[in-house]
């Protein structure tokens, strides 16, 4: 029984590549399909509880408004839709969210204006 602990320790602990070697083998020598490996080495860490979920909502944060403060406070409001007010209020408290719960695409969009604007910026 240690032998198949050790075995399912070894699966559990394979790597992306390794995986896509074991599914090229399972296929050409054994006629098992690369779905059904893959299903069987991303069961694996799940069952031991130690697969990471993806993530799908990023936040904006504006860390620093860096050298052209102006040009950041103007983008951040036109991001944001905020008045010139609020958006300098938000500039000026940084670190703070520009934007929360946002996809990933939109996110890195946002995150690179800012910094072409010189602001530093994070993705969370």
């Amino acid at each position: 029984m240690a032998d198949l602990k050790d075995f399912a320790e070894q699966l559990v602990n394979l790597t992306v590549k390794e995986v896509n070697e074991l599914a090229t083998i399972l296929k050409d020598e054994y006629g098992i399909e690369p779905a059904a490996a893959a299903a069987v080495a991303v069961a694996g860490p799940a069952a031991g509880g130690e697969a990471e979920e993806a993530q799908t909502e990023f936040d904006v944060i504006l860390k620093a408004a860096g050298g052209s403060k102006l040009a950041v406070v103007k983008l951040v409001k036109e991001l944001t839709g905020l008045g010139l007010k609020e958006a300098k209020e938000l500039v000026d408290g940084a670190p703070s969210a520009i934007k929360e719960g946002i996809a990933k695409d939109e996110a890195e969009a946002l995150k690179a204006s800012l910094e072409e604007a010189g602001a530093e910026v994070e993705l969370k």
